[in-house]
């Protein structure tokens, strides 16, 4: 399936980039291809990753680094919503 990615995703894995590069750059292009490789097994597979409590949204995590990839499915795409560490509070969908 096709991927998009809402405006809070990118913004999302710019500032998750950005908090790790300026720690450890190796470290964050790790962060970042495992985060896009779940991304992918996603379109691949949309039905993998369990139900979240708000309608029409699954979450995948990414479990070496603990990112959570909250995402919706539509026809023909996977619709990227969030992505957030798991040691940060809750998310809560404001669509």
């Amino acid at each position: 399936m096709k991927v998009r990615y809402r405006t809070e995703a990118r913004s999302d894995l710019e500032n998750i980039y950005q908090y790790l590069a300026a720690r450890n750059p190796a470290g964050a292009e790790n962060v970042l291809r495992a985060i896009y490789a779940g991304i992918q097994f996603i379109a691949e597979n949309p039905l993998a990753a369990p139900k979240t409590t708000n309608a029409g949204v699954r979450v995948l995590i990414v479990r070496r680094y603990r990112y959570k990839v909250f995402y919706g499915i539509d026809s023909d795409a996977i619709d990227v919503l969030h992505i957030r560490h798991t040691a940060r509070q809750p998310w809560v969908s404001r669509s």
